[in-house]
């Protein structure tokens, strides 16, 4: 699952803790009365999306949890919110829904130094706001919330700063050794200037979920565009909505290739094939980060997209959905 601005929610209580193996989120907002908020999991571990009732402003949800995640909450305004989740753990969410900046998320570390962080940001000037960021990864490389803000404000931004967030990521991965997902996301950093904007686009040949072998040839629209997403990622889902609004507006003038992270390339192809009948290939090996094309365009975050002009030369990087519209609509005019 933009790009969707960050919404900051907040937490006046540490909750009790939970039976081992279950992580629990359960909290109370002021000002709003019912409804329904949304919930998926950053790194894959939820499959899909689950959904959260919320009845006189109340709400709870349990899930089978072995290991630490980092989940989404999405809200009716279709914000966004990290929750870092625990095995054995309760996490609660107080405050009031019209005032967002001045809530508060407690019952692990994890979360309470994101919620001590989102409010020192939130007195700062939206310049000074990378660097205090970097601050944080730096006092606190071995910290989930860490691996959220790189991607957050180095990486699935309109202008990314690779230099710092390979920086970054090694002061990371210094104190995760084990991390595989962290080292995968290092290594992968090393080569992304070579598909930085102004480049062009890299040849490939792969299959597609269909069977039909593709390559950088497939791309001849006016406009280019290769798109990273997951079926666990709602920003990522949204924005493959989204790219087939455009390509039924925009036609052969339009060109796409997907790439897939689901680990199963079997639902990838059902998905796209039944449910989505996306009318452009789809490349999904179930290597999900060990997919070698990330690599190639230079992809470690998901969502992630490259939009090429005619000539394959890259004009823009990692757009959320209306930043790539509004791109498409300067490009083709």
């Amino acid at each position: 699952m933009k790009q969707i601005g960050m919404f900051l929610l907040a937490l006046l209580t540490v909750a009790c803790s939970s039976d081992s193996g279950r992580f629990r989120l359960e909290g109370r907002l002021r000002n709003i009365n019912q409804g329904e908020f949304y919930l998926y999991s950053l790194d894959g571990t939820l499959t899909g999306m689950d959904t959260i009732s919320v009845r006189d402003g109340r709400f709870a949800y349990e899930t089978e949890l072995h290991d630490k995640a980092t989940l989404i909450i999405i809200f009716p305004n279709y914000s966004e919110q990290p929750v870092f989740a625990e095995s054995g753990a309760t996490v609660t969410i107080k405050g009031d829904a019209s005032h967002m900046k001045e809530m508060t998320i407690k019952g692990t570390k994890d979360n309470d130094l994101m919620t001590d962080l989102r409010m020192q940001l939130n007195e700062l000037m939206p310049p000074a706001v990378p660097r205090a960021v970097a601050g944080f990864i730096t006092e606190h490389p071995q910290s989930a919330v860490s691996t959220y803000l790189l991607q957050r404000y180095f990486l699935l931004c309109r202008q990314p700063d690779y230099k710092e967030a390979r920086r970054l990521a090694g002061l990371m991965l210094k104190a995760q050794p084990q991390n595989v997902q962290l080292e995968t996301l290092t290594r992968q950093l090393d080569p992304l200037q070579g598909g930085a904007v102004g480049s062009q686009l890299p040849s490939f040949t792969a299959t597609d979920v269909k069977g039909q072998q593709v390559s950088e040839r497939q791309l001849k629209g006016k406009v280019n565009v290769v798109s990273l997403w997951a079926s666990w990622n709602n920003r990522s889902t949204d924005m493959q909505r989204r790219l087939k609004r455009l390509k039924d507006d925009y036609g052969q003038d339009l060109a796409i290739v997907s790439i897939c992270l689901d680990g199963s390339p079997a639902d990838c192809r059902r998905s796209v094939v039944t449910r989505d009948s996306l009318k452009w290939p789809t490349l999904c090996d179930g290597k999900v980060w060990q997919t070698p094309l990330l690599q190639k365009f230079g992809f470690a975050v998901v969502p992630g997209n490259v939009v090429a002009d005619r000539s394959g030369r890259i004009v823009a990087r990692n757009l959320n959905p209306q930043q790539l519209e509004d791109k498409l609509k300067e490009l083709l005019k």
